[in-house]
C-alpha cells in the first residue's frame, strides 16, 4: 500500500490515540521534516477512594467503625503528546475536527520548520489560528519540563550491555547543562536557567549531511533506510585505519590500531566497488565523530558536565546512540557522558503547549507519566517489538497528568542526586525481572476479582475489570521484551503501572475493602499498643519500637499468608509477628548505634519512608514516630515517589 493511500485508510480509535478529544483545549503542534508531534490539555473525570471518616482521637471501640473509605468523583488535568508521520496529518485534522466536542480554544500553537507549510491546511481543517512560536524556545521549554517532571527521563547507551539502557537519576537542579541539537544541522545550546539559554556554537554537518551524502552514495532516499543500511555494514571496509597506515597502533601518539585515521580514506586507494551498508556506516561514523568532538569541546569550555543529545538525527536509534556516545567517550577520554532522552521527539510540541498555556501557570504544578496511555521507549524501534506496532507502526503516545500536590526534593537527604529508592533494579537483575513480572501476572486474576468486588453495585464492573486485566497483562508483556520503556523497571514501578490501568477503567483502589477492615482493626488496638509501650522502661521501650517497626515490615496484609490467617482470625497479628522476629544480631543490626545516638541530644531531624496506612503502620511506624517527635524531631514523610517528599508530621500534631 503507497503512503499516499495509506495516510486515507488507517483507523483511529480514540480509546488509543487522540484520547478525551470532547474535553481537548489548548492544542500546539511540532511538525518536523518526517514528523508531526500533537499537544493538547483535557480534563479527565475518574473515582478516588477517599477516606471518609477518621476517629483522629483512637479510642478504643468494639462496634464503632473508626475507619472508612468511600469513592468519590474527582477531575484531573492531563497532558497529551501524539507523533505520527507527515504522510498522516490530513488524516489526523479531519479526525480531531470530528471529535471536538467542548472545546472554546481559538488558537494552536505551532513549531518546526514545518509550522509554515501546513499553516493553511491547519487552520482550514481544525478553524483555528495557527501562531507560530520560535524553534530553540519551545525546545528548551520542553526539555526542562521532561528533567523536572520525569523522573528517569534520561539514560546513557551502552552498545552490548544488558541493558542497553542505564537510566540516570536527574539532579535535583538540572542547570546548568548542554544541549546538542542535531537536526538538519547541528546546534550546540547552553541552558543557564528555566529562560536563559544562549547558542554557543553549531555546525552545518549534521542530520542532513548524512541523509544528503547518504542519498547520493546509496541512492537510499529514506533517512530510516539509511540508518538500516549503517546497522548491517562495516566501516572499516571504507575507512583509513591508524594500522592501515603503520601496520599497529601509533604508540608515541597514543593512537590504537583501530582508530579511523581517514573517513572513507581507502576508496582513492581500493579499486573496488564499496556495498551501500559499508558506506552508510563510514558516513554515520564521519558526522557523529565531528558532532561528538565538538559538544566535547563545547562542554569543557564551559565547565559542563551534563550533555544531552536530541533532534531527528537520534530519534532513539541503537546505531546513531552507539557512534555519539563512542565519539564523546574518545575525545573526552571518559569524562563527559553522552544522555540521551525518552521523550526527546516532543520536546518542542511540550514547549510550544506551555507557551500556549502560561496564563495557566503549568509549571506550579508537578506532573507525572501516565504509563496506561503512554507507549514507552520501544516505539523507537518499531522491529523489537512487533506486537505493540500491530496498529499501524506509525503512532506514538505521551500522557501526563497532575499530580494532587507540587513534589519537592527531599530536604532531609544527604545527596539527592545519588539517592536511589528502589533496592533492586529490574533492568539490571534477570532474574529478578523474571520472578516479579510472573508474580505480577499470577497475581492479575485476583486483582481483577478483587477490582470488581470493590464496586458491587456497578453492573460494569466486571466488564471494565476483564479490560483492565488485558490492558495490564499486554504491559507486562511489554515489560519483558524491552524492560527499559518506562525507564528503569523496578518493583514500584509495576506497582504504579497497575494502579495507573486500574484508574483508567475507574478502579481506584480494589484493596479498598481490605484496608478499611484492616485499618480498623489496627485503629482500635492502637492505644492498648501506645499503653503497653509507655508502661516499658526506657531502653526496653525502644526496643520494643524497633521490634514493631521490623514487623511491620513483614506483617502486610498483601502477603498471601497473612491474609489467609486474618480471614479465619482477625486477633491474630501485630504481637504475634514481633515474636516470630529472628533473635539478634540481625543480618544488619545497628541497634546499639541507634541507641547511643538517642541517649545524646535530640538530632534535628528523622526521616521515616512509610505507607499510607495498614496494620504494619498503624501499630508499627506511628508509635516510633510518636516516640520520636516526644523528643522535639522533625519527621519528613514519602510516600509511593519516595525520591520527593512533603512535610507529614510536625511535633504538635497528636498521633
Amino acid at each position: 500500500m503507497s503512503g499516499a493511500n495509506m495516510d486515507k485508510s488507517i483507523t483511529l480509535p480514540a480509546d488509543e490515540i487522540f484520547r478525551n478529544l470532547e474535553n481537548a483545549k489548548r492544542f500546539a503542534i511540532d511538525i518536523g521534516g518526517s514528523l508531526t508531534k500533537l499537544a493538547y490539555y483535557s480534563t479527565v473525570q475518574h473515582k478516588v477512594a477517599k477516606v471518609r471518616s477518621f476517629d483522629h482521637t483512637g479510642k478504643d471501640a468494639d462496634q464503632a467503625l473508626l475507619y472508612e473509605i468511600s469513592e468519590q468523583e474527582e477531575i484531573t488535568a492531563r497532558l497529551h503528546f501524539i507523533k505520527f508521520e507527515n504522510t498522516y496529518i490530513e488524516t489526523c485534522l479531519d479526525f480531531i475536527k470530528d471529535h471536538l466536542v467542548n472545546t472554546d480554544t481559538k488558537v494552536i500553537k505551532a513549531t518546526g520548520g514545518g509550522a509554515y507549510k501546513f499553516k493553511d491546511l491547519i487552520e482550514k481543517k481544525l478553524g483555528l489560528k495557527v501562531d507560530k512560536e520560535d524553534e530553540m524556545t519551545c525546545l528548551i521549554k520542553g526539555c526542562n519540563f521532561v528533567l523536572k517532571n520525569i523522573p528517569h527521563e534520561a539514560f546513557v547507551y551502552v552498545k552490548h550491555a544488558d541493558p542497553e539502557f542505564r537510566f540516570q537519576t536527574t539532579h535535583p537542579n538540572i542547570f546548568p547543562y548542554l544541549l546538542v541539537n542535531i537536526g538538519s544541522g547541528v546546534s550546540i545550546v547552553k541552558v543557564e536557567t528555566e529562560d536563559k539559554f544562549e547558542r554557543i556554537g553549531g555546525s552545518s554537518i549534521g542530520g542532513g549531511t548524512f541523509w544528503g551524502l547518504g542519498a547520493l552514495l546509496t541512492k537510499t532516499k529514506k533517512f530510516d533506510e539509511l540508518l538500516q543500511l549503517a546497522a548491517k555494514g562495516q566501516h572499516t571496509n571504507v575507512d583509513m585505519l591508524v594500522k592501515d597506515i603503520y601496520g599497529g597502533g601509533y604508540q608515541i601518539l597514543g593512537l590504537t590500531g583501530n582508530l579511523i585515521a581517514s573517513s572513507f580514506g581507502k576508496s582513492s586507494t581500493v579499486d573496488k566497488e564499496f556495498s551501500k551498508e559499508d558506506m552508510a556506516k563510514s558516513l554515520l561514523h564521519m558526522i557523529s565523530n565531528d558532532i561528538g568532538q565538538l559538544a566535547c569541546l563545547y562542554a569543557k569550555q564551559h565547565n559542563l558536565s551534563q550533555v544531552y543529545f536530541g533532534g531527528f538525527f537520534i530519534r532513539g536509534h541503537p546505531v546513531t546512540m552507539h557512534t555519539i556516545t563512542y565519539s564523546i567517550n574518545f575525545f573526552s577520554k571518559g569524562e563527559v557522558q553522552a544522555l540521551f532522552l525518552r521523550h526527546e521527539g516532543y520536546l518542542g510540541a511540550i514547549g510550544a503547549f506551555l507557551k500556549g498555556a502560561e496564563e495557566d501557570n503549568p509549571n506550579l504544578y508537578s506532573w507525572g507519566e501516565n504509563y496506561a496511555g503512554s507507549s514507552g521507549l520501544m516505539s523507537t524501534s518499531p522491529d523489537v517489538f512487533p506486537m505493540q506496532r500491530s496498529r499501524s507502526g506509525t503512532f506514538d503516545m505521551l500522557e501526563m497528568d497532575r499530580l494532587e500536590r507540587q513534589l519537592v526534593n527531599l530536604p532531609l537527604l544527604f545527596d539527592p542526586s545519588s539517592y536511589v529508592p528502589d533496592t533492586v533494579d529490574l533492568t539490571e537483575d534477570a532474574m529478578a525481572r523474571e520472578y516479579w513480572l510472573t508474580c505480577f501476572e499470577d497475581a492479575l486474576e485476583g486483582v481483577a476479582k478483587r477490582a470488581v468486588a470493590s464496586q458491587p453495585d456497578a453492573k460494569d464492573a466486571a466488564d471494565r475489570a476483564g479490560k483492565f486485566q488485558q490492558k495490564y497483562w499486554n504491559k507486562l508483556q511489554t515489560l519483558r521484551h524491552q524492560p527499559f520503556a518506562y525507564g528503569s523497571l523496578t518493583v514500584r514501578s509495576l506497582l504504579d503501572t497497575r494502579e495507573h490501568c486500574l484508574n483508567e477503567f475507574n478502579f481506584p483502589d480494589p484493596y479498598s475493602k481490605v484496608k478499611q477492615k484492616e485499618n480498623d482493626i489496627a485503629l482500635k488496638c492502637y492505644q492498648k499498643v501506645i499503653r503497653s509501650l509507655d508502661a516499658l522502661g526506657w531502653e526496653e521501650k525502644q526496643f520494643a519500637l524497633v521490634k514493631g517497626l521490623l514487623a511491620g515490615n513483614v506483617f502486610d496484609w498483601g502477603a498471601k499468608a497473612v491474609s489467609e490467617v486474618l480471614q479465619t482470625d482477625p486477633e491474630f497479628g501485630f504481637e504475634e509477628a514481633k515474636k516470630k522476629l529472628q533473635e539478634r544480631p540481625w543480618l544488619v543490626d545497628s541497634y546499639h548505634g541507634w541507641i547511643e545516638r538517642l541517649k545524646g541530644p535530640p538530632h534535628k531531624c528523622a526521616l521515616i519512608f512509610v505507607d499510607n496506612s495498614g496494620i504494619d503502620i498503624i501499630l508499627g511506624v506511628f508509635p516510633f514516630v510518636r516516640e520520636l517527635l516526644s523528643r522535639g524531631t522533625e519527621v519528613q514523610y514519602s510516600h509511593r515517589l519516595l525520591y520527593r517528599s512533603r512535610p507529614f508530621l510536625q511535633k504538635n500534631q497528636q498521633l
